[in-house]
């Protein structure tokens, strides 16, 4: 099934349906996917949405929210070997050893989350704005100290992530031995739709990114080195995940700028600049669609700091 949250007026209320085809079969009222991330509440759902739908629209005439706009929490993994060796070494650094005996993840900001379509505005202060191609797990149900076996239980469905990152702001920030922080907290794409567990686990999902209608990266999700079980058991480790947590995949092998320019040259892939399109895509989960525009200035937190310092 695929699940996506929509609305049929950019100023209107939410509204959920399941997507069949190029149509979406709406459920009455303002329910939310979070309200239905329990396996038996989305059968029932979706039987409703087939068999008498409150309304059945065209993909194409509706504005596609986040499948979750506002998750509990946000916990982006680097589960990707290629990736973490490349974009280690871009930045002078070797592989720790940690990395192979447990997943490492970062908190990002559920307040930041975007639809498939929305711009992307450059953030303040940055010139070096990049894309990561990624897939997210949707927690369903509740759990705690939960195993690798048993973390499958508790995934409701995945989507497509692009967790867009400010290299220049990270690097700097990141001297300081906490982060990131400002360098990914200002937008994260997801969608355009839930894809539930049971269609996708197993299934082979070749990922792709293109900059202006030139493909830049290609993965595929089977590449992984720690499985989504895994990735859910460790971020459950001594506390617990909530439906509609999201639990980030981290970027696939040759899935951002970071990565490509250190092997092919920074001229041959330049960071992102206002006007760029990009669009990610893996099959089953669809495509996101963004374009870069204009941000906003820093607002100085001390008179007399450089820019830099801003």
């Amino acid at each position: 099934m695929r699940w996506a949250t929509y609305r049929s007026d950019p100023e209107g209320p939410d509204r959920v349906g399941l997507v069949c085809g190029d149509v979406i079969h709406g459920l009455p009222g303002e329910t939310s996917l979070m309200d239905l991330l329990g396996d038996e509440a989305l059968q029932a759902a979706a039987r409703r949405a087939l068999d008498d739908p409150a309304d059945v629209v065209p993909l194409d005439v509706v504005h596609l929210r986040p499948p979750v706009p506002e998750p509990p929490s946000f916990r982006d993994f680097m589960a990707f070997e290629q990736h973490v060796v490349t974009s280690h070494s871009a930045i002078g650094l070797a592989v720790d050893p940690g990395w192979y005996e447990r997943p490492a993840f970062y908190f990002s900001n559920p307040g930041s989350i975007r639809g498939a379509y929305d711009d992307i505005a450059i953030p303040p202060g940055s010139a070096k704005l990049d894309y990561e191609l990624e897939v997210a797990a949707v927690i369903g149900r509740e759990g705690a100290d939960v195993s690798p076996e048993e973390a499958s239980h508790h995934i409701a469905g995945f989507v497509l992530l692009c967790d867009w990152s400010a290299r220049d702001l990270q690097a700097e920030e990141m001297r300081l031995h906490l982060g990131p922080i400002k360098g990914k907290d200002f937008a994260t794409s997801l969608g355009p739709w839930m894809v539930t567990a049971d269609e996708l686990v197993g299934a082979d999902v070749a990922m792709s990114a293109s900059v202006n209608g030139q493909r830049w990266s290609s993965g595929n999700l089977e590449d992984l080195y720690w499985s989504f079980g895994e990735m859910v058991a460790y971020a459950s480790r001594g506390t617990r995940v909530r439906p509609g947590d999201l639990i980030g995949s981290g970027t696939v092998g040759t899935g951002c700028i970071l990565e490509l320019s250190a092997v092919h040259g920074s001229q041959a892939y330049p960071y992102l600049s206002v006007g760029d399109r990009v669009q990610l895509e893996a099959d089953m989960l669809g495509a996101i669609d963004a374009t870069v525009v204009v941000g906003r200035a820093p607002i100085p937190l001390r008179p007399g700091l450089s820019r830099e310092q801003r």
